[in-house]
């Protein structure tokens, strides 16, 4: 498990209160049709991301006290349909401005989901914006190194339970390598492009594919073809 040093977790931190402060600000600016835009979740439109992204520092009460409000979730199972279904229950259950505020309220604060790290919250705020912007064709940069660190985690642990919230496209047997940063993984054929589209490569996003470039990275394009 990756250790961070007071420095490193400092950074982190910060890295998350600023992507979650640039996400509340282009939520403000959504008209109601952009909220109903289909992500690039499946099943889940922007409203539905964004209601996600206000469980990040869920503790035991707090899973507790959702599922005493929605008993219906004690059916959803496994792992991935109960995040998906709580998503569209957090959804309905809030307005766009509260789903803001929910955002907004995480700032500054250090908490994070029960039975997980704060590299699991990184990941999930720079994945999920991207999963809000780029259907909307908005541009919400991630910073390298957050990307790199995010981009880490998910590689050290894509044969665990953790990655099983992702879908896996069949990237293995490439050698991925990031061109905005110092970050290489894997063996085979070249996959290249910015870290924050490998990052979405590795947790599951075809549209990843659109910014990276290899030999690697069109036989990837064939694969997925293939198999949808």
């Amino acid at each position: 498990m990756t250790t961070l040093s007071a420095t490193e977790a400092d950074a982190l931190w910060a890295g998350i209160d600023d992507q979650r402060a640039r996400t509340a600000a282009l939520l403000e600016t959504l008209t109601p049709e952009q909220w109903e835009h289909p992500s690039l979740c499946d099943g889940w439109t922007v409203r539905h991301v964004a209601a996600h992204l206000t469980m990040q520092q869920q503790r035991v009460r707090d899973a507790l006290g959702f599922i005493i409000r929605h008993p219906g979730m004690l059916r959803s199972m496994p792992l991935n349909t109960f995040i998906h279904d709580a998503g569209l229950v957090q959804a309905q259950a809030l307005s766009t401005e509260q789903i803001v505020a929910g955002i907004r309220s995480g700032i500054g604060s250090r908490r994070h989901n029960v039975g997980l790290t704060p590299l699991e919250t990184l990941t999930d705020i720079l994945v999920h914006s991207q999963d809000i912007a780029l259907p909307l064709g908005v541009d919400l940069p991630m910073q390298p190194a957050l990307s790199a660190l995010a981009a880490t985690r998910r590689w050290d642990t894509r044969d665990t339970w953790l990655a099983k919230v992702n879908r896996r496209l069949p990237w293995a047997g490439c050698r991925l390598s990031a061109t905005d940063t110092e970050w290489s993984r894997g063996e085979g054929a070249e996959v290249t492009g910015p870290i924050g589209a490998i990052l979405l490569l590795i947790t599951g996003r075809p549209a990843a594919l659109d910014h990276l470039t290899g030999e690697g990275a069109e036989a990837l394009r064939l694969r997925v073809a293939s198999s949808t």
